[in-house]
C-alpha cells in the first residue's frame, strides 16, 4: 500500500504550502468581507443632503461667515 514510502520530494512540500496559504487567505478574506457587511449594515446610509443642511454643515465648520450664512439661507427659502 505505501508505494511511495513515506517520501515527499520538494514540488509536494510547495504545492501543500502553497494549498494552505490559499486556504487560509481565502478563509481570513471570507470572514473581513462577512465582517464588514454586517457592520455597514448598522450604519445609516449617506443620502442626498439638502441644500439647507450643506449651508449649515458649511457654517459648523467655519468655511463661512454669519452674514453668509444668512444671505444664502435667504436666498435658498424664496
Amino acid at each position: 500500500m505505501m508505494w511511495w514510502h513515506g517520501d515527499w520530494n520538494g514540488w509536494a512540500w510547495l504545492a501543500m504550502s502553497a494549498s494552505m496559504l490559499l486556504f487560509w487567505g481565502l478563509l481570513i478574506w471570507g470572514v473581513m468581507s462577512v465582517v464588514r457587511n454586517t457592520s455597514n449594515g448598522s450604519r445609516p446610509t449617506p443620502r442626498e443632503s439638502d441644500p439647507d443642511q450643506i449651508l449649515r454643515e458649511r457654517f459648523a465648520r467655519g468655511e463661512i461667515d454669519e452674514e453668509e450664512y444668512e444671505r444664502r439661507r435667504d436666498l435658498l427659502r424664496r
